[in-house]
């Protein structure tokens, strides 16, 4: 029921929301997971950290995470929502990246390092490079999200950014504990 109302809620949000805002809002997240990282070095990057389990959107398998696993997961998800959009567009069988299992093919290894920095934010420069070459999202075939149902080019697009914010709030919770502590 949660993940329903959860995703009518999307649906309604990503109406509202023009690409170039998605576009902005995928920016400005990406700007301040690079900010996170610069507030630690190295070593703090590969700290395991418990986040509350009350966090939303994160799984059980998710709350002991490093920063540097959170960028490596969603370095992973973004190349498959990129390679989605790009799938949807063309009107074409999702593949590659965009062919794999949203649950189980997202998690990061047992131990990246600082090189996920730059692979994270080269994933959110290359997605919104290609993005911005797309026509229309709107009017593109749906592929269907694991939680929220089938999403349009736009949707998936929207959603990066949604998933990006999700996955700031569980970076900036262990950045902060890991400066406190």
């Amino acid at each position: 029921m949660r993940y329903l109302l959860l995703g009518i809620v999307l649906r309604i949000l990503f109406v509202l929301t023009s690409r170039d805002q998605a576009s902005t809002q995928i920016q400005k997240l990406c700007d301040r997971y690079l900010v996170l990282a610069t507030m630690i070095d190295a070593e703090s990057g590969i700290l395991t950290v418990r986040v509350p389990g009350l966090l939303p959107g994160i799984d059980k398998d998710m709350r002991d995470w490093s920063l540097f696993k959170i960028l490596e997961h969603n370095t992973i998800v973004n190349r498959s929502f990129t390679s989605i959009i790009e799938s949807l567009v063309r009107d074409e069988e999702p593949h590659g990246a965009g062919a794999i299992d949203m649950k189980k093919d997202v998690m990061p290894s047992e131990s990246p390092g600082a090189e996920q920095i730059e692979s994270f934010h080269n994933s959110v420069t290359e997605h919104i490079k290609a993005v911005s070459d797309f026509r229309n999202l709107h009017d593109s075939p749906t592929k269907l999200h694991p939680l929220f149902g089938a999403f349009t080019a736009h949707q998936w697009h929207c959603m990066f950014g949604f998933h990006l914010f999700i996955h700031y709030i569980q970076a900036k919770y262990i950045v902060n504990k890991i400066i406190r502590n």
